[in-house]
């Protein structure tokens, strides 16, 4: 073992035996910090196939490969393959909450582990990972963009490069709680444009668009037309979870 490695191990053993990793939905000790305690994982709702080609959302059966659901089916999104890790439930919601409003920034290693591996395919061919931005009023106030987080993680498992402000939020649009689908798509139109030192880095390239929860998809399909606009090839998107309609 290189000295580098034996450190870091000796380091973590010393911080566990003071102050043990905790499980992250119950806070009950675990063998590893970022995990879940047996108890608390059944409970997580991962998302895996079968499931539409396109957004991602699970099927209950299998409907063959390239199956899409009746929501792209009816209005193709403009990204071309969104995947999550978890459905947003009340489960998740536990997790998410936290991360995002409560500075709970040590969660994102072990997200993004989880997001990483629900969305290899798109990591596989990502050229540039992204987050979803936020505008500078919010970022002064949460002090930390979550989707940066959770893109400087999911970058560690690709040979990507991470773009962190490949994208600004070019006008203040507010809170999206509470909106309708269409109200949230009118409230985020036009509301992101490409950072101009990326200009000449996006030209052709495959963008990989990370951010938290995938709700109606208004935000960042609002991200993916600024990315297009600027000369990208393929927009996929990534996000911790997503949620998931009744039919």
């Amino acid at each position: 073992m290189m000295l580098g490695q034996w450190c870091a191990t000796a380091g973590r053993r010393l911080l566990d035996s003071v102050l043990p990793p905790l499980c992250l939905g119950c806070n009950e000790i675990v063998a590893e910090p970022g995990a879940l305690c047996a108890t608390c994982w059944p409970g997580f709702s991962f998302i895996a196939a079968p499931h539409c080609a396109c957004c991602g959302v699970p099927f209950a059966e299998d409907l063959g490969p390239g199956a899409l659901c009746g929501a792209c089916l009816k209005r193709p999104p403009r990204f071309r393959r969104a995947r999550s890790a978890l459905v947003y439930d009340d489960k998740s919601r536990s997790l998410v909450l936290p991360f995002k409003h409560g500075d709970r920034t040590d969660m994102a290693r072990a997200c993004g582990r989880w997001m990483a591996s629900a969305g290899s395919e798109l990591l596989a061919e990502a050229e540039l990972i992204a987050p979803v931005p936020l505008h500078w009023r919010r970022l002064f106030t949460r002090r930390y963009n979550q989707a940066l987080l959770l893109a400087r993680s999911v970058s560690r498992a690709s040979s990507a490069r991470l773009a962190p402000d490949l994208l600004r939020r070019a006008r203040w649009t507010g809170s999206q709680a509470g909106l309708k689908a269409q109200e949230r798509r009118t409230n985020v139109r036009r509301a992101f444009e490409l950072h101009p030192r990326w200009a000449a880095a996006v030209k052709d390239k495959t963008v990989l668009l990370v951010d938290d929860v995938l709700t109606t998809g208004a935000t960042v399909e609002a991200c993916t037309q600024a990315l297009q606009r600027g000369g990208a090839r393929h927009v996929d998107v990534l996000t911790l979870a997503r949620v998931v309609r009744a039919a």
